[in-house]
Order: C-alpha cells, then structure tokens, then sequence
C-alpha cells in the first residue's frame, strides 16, 4: 500500500532542463517508478539520448528542442506533448541558467533579461499553458525546482537568487489558482554535484566549507533529488500543495 502511493505507473511528466544534472536524475528516476517522460532542453541531440535511457527502462519517451525563455517555444513544447501523448500528468521546471557577475555594476542588461526570461518568465509561462489543461482534466502536479540562494543569495549571483526567489513566490500564488485538482510545489536544491557544478563543487575550498556548515557536510548527487521529486508528484503528497521543500544537506 506505501509502495503504490509513490507509483508513477501510467502518469506522463514534462521535465524542462530533462537530459543532464538534475533533471537527468529526475527523467529516469520518474521513468523507473513507471511514468513516460518528455525531455525537453536546448540541445536535442542530449534530449534523444536521454530519451533513449528511458525507453530502456522500458517506457516511452519523446524529445523536444525548446528554449524555456522564449515562450513561442513553450506554446509549441505543450502542443507537441499532448499530441505525442494526450495529457500532461507532471510538469518539472528544472531549466535554469546561473551565470555568475563580476559585480551588479558589471551585469549587462541582457545578461539579466536572459537569467529571469530561463529562471522565472519561462515557468511562469509554462506553468499557466499546462496547469490550466490539467485543470480542464484530470488534474496534475507540478514541481518548480528552486535554489537556497533564493534565501541566501551571495552577490555574484543576485539576479539569479532574485529569479528564483521569484519562483518560490509564483509556486505559492499558482497553487492557489489551480487547486484544488492541481498540486503546485518546490524543491529548493542546494549545492549538488553535476556537470555544471564541478569545477567549484568538488573543489577543496568547497569541500571544507561543506563540512562546516552543512548538517551532511557536503554536497548532493544528482540521484539525491529524486525521492522528493518523486513524492511531490505522486499520490503520496495528495494533501501537499503550495509547499517549498529544502533538499540541501542541511544548511544552516
């Protein structure tokens, strides 16, 4: 009875950012509780490869080319998944971009625009096309996938942490718009170990700032945010919606 309450068997998820780092990790961990899952990111050439990981495993899953910023592409991105697949059950918004300032002075117009166009005006969009449709239906969930530099932003990051502060007040307000048959939730990520991330994340500096000032003393994988995930889009969270969940080794 536990076990089937966090069964994904039949349900079919959206993850944006869905073929490396974190949404990796969430595209086969969905795939392995049972979903089928469309992967979409910039680069379809790693969008089929991960797609082609999930059909091993035995589900279906389907390939989009699509920049989240630019909301044409996201109109398109839903258009194109209900007709591979006839609904949208889960949507993650894990594509995100977190390029680092020199300084506030130094942060270009465009840089800025480019941050909360990835971080916050692409979910908010994306939430809206395809919450609204499973309104209509069914009914869904949908888990925007955050930072704790939203609540402990440093200053080579600010419009980053601004965005996704952004995001965790979007997640709030969306919950309330489409409940009670849509569940809106967030997971708050801390540091973790992906592609992206290694060059400062698996450094000695970090390393002995993690052990520190983190309750686990370092830093996550990949695979480690595929149990919150996971809850958040199963029945096992039915009565979770509006929540902001912290999966970061315990920072202070």
């Amino acid at each position: 009875m536990t076990t089937a309450r966090f069964d994904l068997t039949g349900k079919v998820a959206l993850i944006t950012g869905g073929s490396r780092g974190l949404g990796r990790a969430m595209t086969l961990g969905f795939a392995e509780a049972g979903a089928d899952v469309a992967i979409a990111s910039r680069k379809i050439d790693a969008c089929e490869a991960t797609a082609e990981e999930v059909r091993r495993l035995g589900r279906q899953a389907s390939a989009h080319a699509c920049h989240v910023g630019n909301w044409s592409d996201l109109d398109r991105l839903v258009d194109d998944v209900y007709a591979r697949f006839g609904r949208i059950d889960i949507l993650v918004n894990n594509a995100g971009l977190s390029p680092v300032a020199a300084s506030s002075l130094e942060t270009s117009e465009d840089l800025f625009d480019k941050v909360f166009a990835v971080n916050l005006k692409g979910p908010f969009r994306l939430t809206a096309l395809v919450a609204a449709r499973m309104a209509a239906g069914g009914g869904g969930s949908v888990i925007n996938i955050s930072s704790t530099g939203s609540i402990r932003p440093s200053p080579d990051i600010a419009p980053y942490a601004a965005a996704k502060a952004g995001l965790n007040t979007i997640t709030v307000a969306m919950a309330h718009e489409f409940g009670p048959t849509v569940r809106v939730n967030c997971i708050m990520a801390g540091p973790f170990h992906t592609d992206i991330s290694k060059a400062w994340s698996r450094s000695e500096g970090f390393t002995q700032h993690a052990r520190r000032a983190f309750a686990l003393g370092r830093a996550g994988e990949p695979d480690e945010i595929v149990g919150a995930a996971i809850y958040l889009a199963s029945d096992a969270a039915s009565f979770t919606s509006g929540a902001i969940l912290r999966v970061d080794g315990g920072l202070p």
